[in-house]
């Protein structure tokens, strides 16, 4: 038997362990107690409602491995993983990495709507004062 063969045949066997009751219980808890933290969030407006569906998504995701492991495995051959575990550290770097870009992309947004801001502010100041002056002078002439 080849080193190959002998490999193939390792993964396989990391693969096809039996699932875990304790793993899959975890997996359903997790995934309703955080349904119900995104709806306390919410509710207390906390957590903006544009949000919500990213994280019911993942509450989704994390009660379909729940139910079934089956997926994770799947996903694990696909991506060529030895392992469920490395699938999931994996899957969660890129859920971050994600969260990260967005936030990324609103900061710039804000940053320049905040500028914007300060500049309209700044020629609105420059414009008030200059109607102050027009005025003073204007009862400076009559008075």
């Amino acid at each position: 038997m080849s080193d190959a063969e002998r490999l193939a045949e390792l993964r396989e066997l990391f693969l096809g362990a039996p699932e875990s009751a304790a793993a899959r219980l975890l997996a359903l808890v997790l995934s309703f107690g955080l349904v119900c933290i995104v709806m306390w969030l919410v509710r207390k407006r906390t957590l903006r409602a544009e949000y919500t569906p990213i994280w019911m998504g993942v509450a989704f995701g994390l009660f379909l491995v729940g139910l079934n492991l089956d997926v994770l495995r799947g996903i694990a051959r696909i991506l060529g993983a030895w392992t469920i575990s490395s699938t999931v550290f994996f899957l969660g770097e890129f859920f971050l990495l994600a969260i990260c870009l967005n936030y990324a992309v609103r900061l710039s947004q804000a940053g320049t709507q905040i500028r914007r801001l300060a500049q309209e502010l700044a020629l609105l100041r420059q414009r008030v004062e200059e109607i102050s002056e027009t005025r003073r002078a204007d009862a400076a002439a009559e008075g």
